[in-house]
């Protein structure tokens, strides 16, 4: 090989090692080890070549993540599999993730609510259903249907988007802008754990809707508080907060009854993890009311 030729091969190398591929290249060694496969067999299964194969298990290939998801099938393991990171690539975790990707639904609710159970720091059964958690898009009642059962109960409610305004210094709007969606969830967790783990009292606590998608967070309201989803059709929810007085919804956006269905399709499955689910749709505030009421064991 020319002294030319030998560079740009020398080049080309130093520009692909990176640190991440050599990282990937060495987990997908290593778990085609463990699965007692051979480069070829993996290879042909995958339908790439031996040697494509070769220069990604030696840190000096990059695969889309097509080709990357493909190798991830031939070895029967999720493409996370292959992705993670070193420190979190724990033999008992994947053991536990890879079991319980198999289960359906409800088994995998229950093994959920047993971990969260066994393992999760939280205050006991009658402390927990002290503080009363409403969940649900914006638009469903939870402020208006939150401050009638804290009457009820005799308790105070609080609006956890306060309690995150007065943490911060900012409104929720300023803190997405200015520090981004990390820092809100930060403060929301704070916000959440500030008036849980504070002193007992009974608490009636309007979550913000998006609770649901920041999954520390929502183990510890679903741990910590009796949760109620307050649920409501797609067209309450907007004919609601347009009749709060903002149209900001449908403001330059045609769109914006399929974005907000959407929303709740995605969020549905999380909501739904909630202790019980009231129904406002075509009930008034009063019946409404009675229903939730109704349906507090701590209450009955």
């Amino acid at each position: 090989m020319s002294s030319a030729r030998s560079n740009i091969v020398k080049k080309s190398t130093a520009r692909s090692s990176e640190p991440i591929l050599i990282r990937i290249g060495e987990r997908l060694r290593n778990l085609r080890a463990v699965r007692g496969m051979s480069r070829k067999a993996l290879a042909n299964d995958a339908g790439v070549s031996e040697r494509f194969l070769a220069d990604l298990e030696s840190g000096i290939g990059n695969a889309s993540i097509l080709l990357m998801n493909r190798l991830a099938d031939a070895l029967a393991l999720p493409l996370s599999e292959i992705l993670v990171s070193g420190d979190a690539a724990r033999a008992d975790l994947n053991l536990a993730v890879q079991f319980l990707s198999r289960l359906n639904d409800a088994d995998l609710q229950e093994s959920r609510q047993w971990l969260q159970a066994r393992f999760a720091h939280h205050a006991n059964e009658n402390s927990r259903l002290s503080r009363i958690a409403l969940i649900g898009l914006r638009g469903a009642g939870k402020s208006t249907l939150g401050k009638k059962l804290g009457e009820a109960l005799k308790c105070r409610f609080v609006e956890l988007d306060q309690t995150i305004e007065d943490l911060s210094g900012m409104d929720s709007t300023q803190i997405h802008s200015m520090l981004g969606q990390s820092a809100y969830r930060r403060y929301e967790f704070a916000a959440l754990s500030s008036l849980v783990g504070g002193a007992a009292e009974k608490l009636v606590i309007a979550a913000p809707g998006s609770i649901v998608s920041e999954p520390e967070t929502y183990s510890y309201l679903l741990a910590n508080c009796f949760s109620v989803w307050i649920q409501a059709s797609p067209e309450e929810h907007m004919s609601r907060v347009i009749a709060q007085g903002d149209v900001r919804p449908m403001s330059g956006n045609r769109e914006a009854m399929k974005d907000l269905r959407r929303i709740l399709a995605t969020r549905e499955p999380l909501y739904a993890k909630a202790d019980i689910t009231i129904n406002t749709s075509e009930r008034t505030i009063d019946q409404s009311i009675g229903d939730l009421v109704n349906s507090i064991p701590s209450v009955k």
